[in-house]
Order: C-alpha cells, then sequence, then structure tokens
C-alpha cells in the first residue's frame, strides 16, 4: 500500500486497518512514529506552521518507509494527526512470513532517525503485534500499545545504560583487592578479609547481571508467559526455601499460610522468581528481628491473591508507584539496585497479572499479588 499513495498523501487510517484485518488471521508486527512537537507547533504557532511540520514529516516517512520497508507492507497517516504507522505483512527476504524483534527494532529506528533529520524534531517510537483475533477493529488501542511499550523499552535501555556504570564500581574493588593480594605478602587475616570483600563484590555483580539479564528476556517471552501454567505451592516452597537463609541471618520469622493446590497462569519457575524478589525485599526493608507473613487466598475460581506483610516503615501512598519503576528503590538504608520490584511488575503483568502496594497490618508494606488461574 505505501507505494501506491491515496492523492499523493499517506493512506488513512481506516484503510490501514480494514487491509491489515482481511490480508490473514496471524499476528503482524506494527510500527508507530509519534512526532509529540506537533501538536505543541499548532498551539504556539498557529495551524499553518503545524501542517507544515506534519507535510515535512509524511514527506520523510514515505522515504524512510520506501527505503526500509518490503513494497507490499503497509503504512497510514490520517491527516491533522502526529501518528505515522507501518505494519510488516510481506515476507521477509530469507522466506519467514514475519519479521523478528531485531529486524522490527532495525526498521522502527532507521525510519525515526530519518524523520529526525528531515524535521529537526524528535519522535517517540514503539511496535506491537496486531492479532485480528484479539484486536479485531480497534486499532486506536493496538497504537496505544506500542507506543507504551516503546516508552517502556526506552527506560529500560536508559535504565541498563547507567546500570552498566554502575557495575564498573564492584569490578574495580575486585581487582583492587586481587592485584594487592599478587603484588605484596599480606597476613592471614588480611588475606581472607581481602578474598572475602572480593567474594561479597562478585556477589553484587552477579546478582545486577542476573536481574538485567531476566528484564531483556521477558519481551521475548511474552507469549509463552501468556500460555503458561504452574504450580502455587511449589513457586511458594521454593521461594521459602530461596529466602531462608536471608531470614535466618536477620533473625526474621517467615510465616506462610496454607497454600491451596492451585495452577495459575505463569511458569512456576518465574512465579517463584518474582516471590523471592518480594519476600527478600519483606525480610531487607523490615525490622531486623521482625516478621515477614506470606497469605493466599483462593476463594476466587478465576484469580489466586498472595499477600507479603513487613513490619518495616513502609512505603509512602506518593512513592508507592514510584518503587515500581526501574532503578528506583525505597528510602531506606537497604542495598539496592531498583531491579526487583521492576521485574516483579513486568513478569506478573506479562502473565495478566498485577502487584499492587498497600499498607499492612503489620506496620509496613504489604505486596498483593493477583494471578489469573489456568
Amino acid at each position: 500500500m505505501h507505494a501506491a499513495r491515496i492523492g499523493g498523501l499517506l493512506p488513512p487510517l481506516d484503510a490501514f486497518e480494514r487491509r491489515l484485518a482481511a490480508l490473514s488471521s496471524e499476528p503482524r508486527p506494527v510500527l508507530v512514529v509519534r512526532l509529540p512537537e506537533l501538536e505543541r507547533v499548532a498551539w504556539r504557532r498557529g495551524l499553518r506552521a503545524a501542517r507544515a511540520l506534519e507535510r515535512a514529516a509524511s514527506a520523510a516517512f514515505s522515504t524512510a518507509v520506501s527505503r526500509v520497508l518490503r513494497s507490499d507492507d503497509l503504512v497510514a497517516h490520517d491527516a491533522g494527526s502526529d501518528l505515522f504507522v507501518a505494519a510488516l505483512v510481506a515476507p521477509t527476504r530469507d522466506g519467514n512470513p514475519t519479521a523478528g524483534p531485531v529486524d522490527i527494532r532495525s526498521a522502527l529506528a532507521r525510519i525515526a532517525a530519518t524523520m529526525e533529520a528531515t524535521t529537526r524534531q524528535g519522535v517517540r517510537t514503539g511496535w506491537t503485534s496486531y492479532d485480528r483475533a484479539s484486536d479485531g477493529d480497534r486499532i486506536g488501542a493496538v497504537l496505544e500499545r506500542a507506543l507504551a511499550r516503546g516508552a517502556q523499552e526506552r527506560e529500560r535501555y536508559a535504565f541498563f545504560s547507567s546500570l552498566g556504570h554502575e557495575l564498573r564500581t564492584p569490578l574495580s574493588s575486585i581487582r583492587g583487592y586481587l592485584e594487592t593480594l599478587l603484588d605484596r605478602e599480606v597476613d592471614a587475616p588480611t588475606r581472607e578479609r581481602f578474598v572475602r570483600i572480593a567474594y561479597n563484590e562478585s556477589l553484587r555483580m552477579s546478582r545486577l547481571v542476573e536481574g538485567m539479564f531476566e528484564i531483556s528476556l521477558l519481551d521475548l517471552r511474552a507469549d509463552a508467559l501468556g500460555a503458561a501454567t504452574g504450580s502455587l505451592v511449589a513457586a511458594i516452597e521454593s521461594a521459602r526455601d530461596a529466602c531462608a537463609a536471608n531470614a535466618a541471618a536477620r533473625g526474621v520469622s517467615l510465616a506462610i499460610g496454607p497454600v491451596p493446590a492451585a495452577r495459575v497462569r505463569i511458569e512456576t519457575d518465574r512465579l517463584t522468581l518474582a516471590l523471592v524478589n518480594l519476600i527478600d525485599n519483606a525480610i531487607k526493608h523490615g525490622q531486623a528481628g521482625g516478621r515477614v507473613r506470606v497469605h493466599v487466598d483462593a476463594d476466587d475460581q478465576r484469580c489466586v491473591c498472595i499477600t507479603v506483610d513487613d513490619d518495616g516503615p513502609g512505603i509512602t501512598p506518593e512513592d508507592r508507584e514510584r518503587v515500581f519503576a526501574l532503578g528506583q528503590r525505597g528510602r531506606t538504608s537497604s542495598d539496592g539496585h531498583g531491579i526487583g520490584l521492576a521485574l516483579v511488575r513486568l513478569i506478573l503483568e506479562r502473565a495478566g497479572g498485577r502487584v499492587q502496594l498497600e499498607s499492612s497490618p503489620l506496620g509496613g508494606a504489604r505486596f498483593v499479588v493477583t494471578l489469573p488461574r489456568r
């Protein structure tokens, strides 16, 4: 469709949607480029300036897709809109029915670069899959989903970049202590202390890398997460065993109520990872020698509710959303890198669940996990 324009203009979104729905029942990647400055120009400089910017953006988008996409791929843009849309419906050069995530991101980056170079304005991008069976004629929701995903990816990439710098600190510490042991004669107690510090720093690096790795895999495994099934009993037992040592080290009483033999719509290992992060968080931020309680409510036939309570200082209402963002931490003296709770939310949302933060009857924080039953 992008080779044959309508009246010299990009095809409108409603024609794009009809064509996309008629092509195939298979999911198709939809790419979205948004030009936020268009609305601001209209308000500040008037409609004439906004239309000039829109024409320049449309021309740049047309040029980019003619170079990047295949002739059978679809494109669209509604006059007066700040959204430019494409769907990859043509087979790839190697015969695959659709492009993979790497090729999709590459195409989107090249289109965005061309538009930014031409308009000298920043753009926002994102992509998602259009599935006729589930999305139907709700193309607006598809575009919103693509842009939301793009925002999450940009946040993640920025976080990983800053985290890469943070990895240098433990690495430099390890190298410094080991160089000292190699270059100098040190007494046995000092040698043991240096080795212990280097070991602890290596564990710190390991936690950072594992968190980054888990987050990076979630988008690739999104479909599998939605179709998975897991054991609630096995996940909670594994999480309890994994957190027992940390609880003992802080003298924390970890109590877990009765767990029903329910199946939930998430892999057991993934649920275990989410619960380990929540329980460890409660142990670290609760009082030394205090209490952590895990309770399961399975009365609802559609979902299971898991609560994790601690007796720490709690989290203020204004911070309850912030702590789930990548790179953000609770305001306590406990160490952390802002990965754990962000990872929990990503895992649960990919499985169709959610996590919320409330005040705990123990005086601290209560994390409430809701998961659909399988």
